[in-house]
């Protein structure tokens, strides 16, 4: 990266957080999101040690259970390192991230605790050693609606600005819809649910302007 690169780079994140308000906001939902980070063991373990319901799913009901952690993880990281690259050098998409990524998160810990359901029949674990410690280095199998791994493919998607990165983005998202449900770790409703809440946070924070 040549010199005047990285001073135009300087700039761009000088620009974007030009004011105290910006400033004190980037700094509170970071904290904010280590906070959730250092709670997600002892609620998922609050959660697995309970009793939930069992859906009948037709669509499970007529897909068959594969492994596919594998292409799943490696879509999910592979679309989260595209994000990363793109908020370095465009920064004011950082702050909205960071807080929409907030909101989903306390979303998912009210519905979840709210819907309390059992894995899918015929479940195959999904278990990511990159993300072993959020959740606790065990498997997790009860928290189901609305799926985060879906959320986390349309968040991303929501805040990509060039129109490859957003087809791509949408074809990521799409394909890790369909094999979590190949894997069967989520109910069709999970997967189906999560867009429309995360379009709608997203939507929150921007007209908040955070």
């Amino acid at each position: 990266m040549t010199i005047a690169a990285l001073y135009k780079l300087k700039q761009n994140w000088l620009n974007a957080y030009d004011t105290s308000l910006k400033r004190v906001k980037l700094l509170i939902g970071t904290i904010l999101i280590v906070a959730i980070i250092n709670i997600l063991p002892s609620f998922f373990r609050t959660i697995e040690a309970r009793n939930g319901v069992v859906l009948n799913d037709w669509v499970l009901a007529h897909l068959p259970a594969y492994d596919v952690s594998v292409p799943i993880f490696a879509i999910i990281w592979g679309m989260g390192l595209l994000m990363a690259v793109r908020a370095f050098y465009k920064p004011s998409v950082c702050a909205t991230y960071i807080w929409t990524l907030i909101l989903i998160c306390i979303a998912r810990f009210i519905s979840i605790t709210l819907v309390k359901l059992d894995p899918p029949a015929g479940m195959v674990p999904l278990v990511d050693p990159l993300t072993g410690y959020f959740y606790g280095h065990a498997a997790i199998t009860k928290d189901l609606f609305f799926s985060g791994h879906t959320s986390t493919m349309v968040l991303i998607y929501l805040n990509l600005e060039k129109k490859t990165d957003r087809i791509i983005g949408f074809i990521a998202a799409a394909v890790v819809m369909f094999l979590l449900l190949i894997q069967h770790i989520h109910y069709t409703m999970d997967v189906l649910a999560a867009p429309v809440i995360v379009y709608c946070l997203y939507r929150f924070a921007r007209a908040l302007d955070l």
